[in-house]
């Protein structure tokens, strides 16, 4: 077998393990965006703990193939980069953020969450979502108050015992 088929073999296999460690993969088409805008693109990916690649589609499809998921194969087309994310929002977050910030020089193709396929729809669906940190401090907030209003009322009872006292 050839050294390049080797290549390309173990390139598909890294892809393979990259799918199965990622939380979510956001497929995002590039042209147009200038080395500056894309190297502000790769650092806001960094940011937020996604790795950001642009793979040969044919590889990339291969990869998805034999781990049994074909929805990918009308997507893979023109310039694709494809972000692996640690979490199921990141990826998302910042894809479309960048699609606003540079008109629309990129946008987001696909993306895969969870194990399944899911449109450009459902994409900026999750980029919507709030952080993880901005839910709890939601939930926190939430928690606190009712603790607050549930020690104001027992302080009020025992302001009333002591009136009647």
């Amino acid at each position: 077998m050839s050294a390049n088929k080797e290549a390309k073999k173990q390139i598909v296999e890294d892809i393979k393990a990259k799918i199965q460690a990622s939380k979510s993969i956001i497929l995002i088409d590039y042209k147009g965006l200038t080395v500056a805008e894309d190297t502000a693109f790769r650092s806001e990916m960094r940011k937020s703990n996604t790795e950001y690649k642009v793979l040969k589609n044919t590889l990339l499809k291969k990869a998805f193939n034999e781990l049994d998921v074909t929805a990918f194969d009308s997507d893979l087309n023109g310039p694709t980069a494809v972000a692996f994310g640690a979490d199921e929002t990141s990826a998302a977050k910042v894809a479309c953020d960048m699609c606003k910030n540079t008109n629309d020089k990129i946008s987001v193709k696909s993306g895969y969450v969870d194990g399944a396929y899911v449109d450009v729809k459902a994409v900026k669906e999750l980029a919507s979502i709030p952080s993880k940190e901005v839910l709890v401090a939601k939930l926190a907030g939430t928690l606190s108050g009712i603790v607050r209003g549930l020690a104001v009322a027992l302080n009020a009872v025992a302001e009333k015992k002591e009136q009647n006292a």
